[in-house]
């Protein structure tokens, strides 16, 4: 089942508005003063947390999305501010109330290890003046929406009060609601199209300690039947969820084995996914299986990431092609490295036409890929070929080529470029090591200069005598044996 096109959804999303602060250091050295590492800090960065984090994952699958909630009079505001506007959010309903703290939560990571977390934050109930002043916002722009998501993370914004008022503008006009609880209280989410919480929420708001597949069925069941919610999606991590609908038998979805970096932000990519699947007509049970899918990708990334719409149709259709997921614009890898350096990985590239792939392609992309963390391939266009190479080129168009590198587990990211771009590519994704066979000299390699310039290197790898596309291509023409 291919997925939906999420392009003409128009979501509102209502909740705890956070700031995500990322310092990322080494250590190699404990405190004199006390038994503690001493990180030093190498790089810092800013991303959206909470509520926020589920409108930066419905941005990426393509939603417009209107935003609900409250920020403080501080510079952390401002920031997350910003980072919307980025995202071309609509930011009219984030109310700035004075005196109020931003939530900002710091995480410091050394050596890939997440070393120490630091809150900043309130859990003091919004005005009368914002509650009015948000709900206000909810009843204008819910008809013109195509669901309501409820991001809960118990700071204060929404409380039942809004709640009610929230849900009941939702249902007046027929919308689908999706909430992610927080508390003991799920009563105070009556009315609600589908509640998310996790196994150890549901426990808790059962009152049933969950230790088992029947102990969870029950409390699934309890929650289903007291609260007025009118569907309920247990999530149990690497076991899957657990999906409970009035007069039907629960039904249960297996998580797909993947290797976890970091669960932080998997509940809100699973709200931001099943709500907008469901408002984009996808049945409960399909909307449910999607979410799962996209929980288990996230959980493969370094803090709270979102999952793109090429990366969710991948393993959605459990599809070879790579190229899905692997081909990527050059805004799309700016992002993608400027992310990587952050983390500490170092970015090697190479380039080149790569039309008719041999052997000594394949040592070159091994060889590149030994030399750092991550490695990009950017191949010529077909117009750069036919310049370069001749009008009879290439012999394999370059969505081919791009499928055919894809497929190899040494390429991390593939881009496709017209040579007259080189430059500006180089000085965009500002390599680590740009490398090349060694049939060029340095200063012959294009781009060597800017790399250098950046801070970075040229390696240049031996080369298969003799070995190449365009004598294979003319082998192959004259009818001759294998090269």
């Amino acid at each position: 089942m291919n997925i939906p096109n999420f392009n003409g959804c128009r979501i509102l999303v209502a909740g705890d508005l956070m700031l995500d602060e990322y310092v990322w250091g080494e250590v190699d050295r404990i405190s004199p003063e006390a038994p503690v590492q001493i990180v030093s800090v190498q790089s810092e960065n800013y991303t959206l947390g909470g509520a926020g984090n589920v409108v930066n994952n419905l941005v990426s699958l393509g939603a417009k999305v209107s935003v609900a909630g409250v920020i403080g009079d501080s510079s952390d505001g401002e920031r997350l501010l910003g980072k919307f506007t980025e995202l071309g959010a609509d930011t009219r309903g984030i109310i700035k109330e004075a005196g109020r703290r931003t939530t900002r939560k710091t995480r410091i990571i050394a050596a890939h290890q997440h070393v120490l977390r630091i809150d900043r934050e309130t859990r003091k109930e919004i005005s009368a003046q914002v509650l009015d002043m948000l709900t206000e916002f909810a009843e204008k722009t819910i008809p013109e929406t195509d669901g309501l998501l409820i991001s809960d993370y118990g700071k204060g914004v929404l409380t039942d009060p809004l709640l009610s008022r929230l849900i009941a503008s939702a249902r007046k006009h027929k919308k689908i609601v999706v909430a992610d609880p927080k508390g003991d209280n799920f009563k105070k989410y009556s009315g609600v199209s589908v509640l998310t919480p996790n196994k150890k929420e549901a426990a808790t708001a059962s009152g049933i300690e969950i230790k088992d597949d029947s102990l969870l069925l029950k409390a699934g069941n309890t929650l289903l039947e007291n609260t007025g919610i009118e569907n309920l999606l247990i999530t149990c991590g690497k076991e899957g969820m657990v999906l409970f609908e009035p007069n039907k038998p629960p039904y249960k979805i297996r998580a797909e084995a993947r290797q976890v970096y970091d669960v932080s932000g998997a509940g809100d990519t699973v709200v931001a996914v099943l709500g907008l699947a469901l408002a984009s007509g996808l049945s409960l049970q399909a909307a449910s299986e999607l979410a799962n899918t996209a929980a288990g990708i996230v959980v493969g990334k370094v803090g709270t990431a979102t999952v793109s719409r090429e990366e969710l149709a991948a393993a959605w259709n459990k599809c070879p092609d790579n190229s899905l997921i692997k081909n990527k614009s050059l805004a799309d890898l700016s992002r993608i490295v400027r992310e990587l350096k952050q983390s500490g990985k170092k970015i090697v590239l190479t380039n080149g036409c790569f039309d008719l792939l041999h052997t000594g392609h394949i040592m070159l992309f091994s060889a590149s890929k030994q030399l750092g963390d991550v490695l990009i391939v950017a191949i010529d266009d077909d117009l750069s070929v036919r310049k370069l190479k001749g009008n009879d080129r290439p012999v394999i168009a370059a969505r081919e080529r791009v499928r055919i590198l894809s497929a190899l587990d040494s390429v991390d990211y593939v881009l496709t470029f017209s040579s007259d771009e080189l430059k500006q590519l180089i000085e965009t994704l500002q390599p680590d090591i740009l490398t090349k066979g060694s049939n060029y000299a340095p200063e012959e390699v294009s781009g060597y200069e800017i790399v250098e310039r950046l801070g970075g290197r040229v390696v240049l790898f031996p080369v298969t005598d003799g070995l190449s596309s365009t004598r294979i291509i003319n082998t192959i023409r004259k009818g001759h044996g294998a090269v």
